[in-house]
């Protein structure tokens, strides 16, 4: 197949799958754009601070 070819196809297969996306899920788009994003990142953030931190000695009461 021509590489051009290729592309053509590619990218209207693209456009098939991203029209698909919205239309299944339009509530996505009401929040304001990148919030989830923002959302998990911040998230992942902290997930990773609490793994890079020492976990504090527990004392062993008697």
């Amino acid at each position: 197949m021509h590489p051009e070819t290729h592309l053509m196809l590619h990218h209207a297969r693209a456009a098939e799958l991203r029209a698909a996306a919205q239309a299944r899920r339009p509530a996505a788009e009401a929040g304001r754009p990148g919030e989830l994003r923002a959302r998990l990142g911040w998230t992942l953030v902290e997930v990773g601070l609490r793994l890079a931190t020492a976990p504090k000695p527990t004392l062993a009461h008697a």
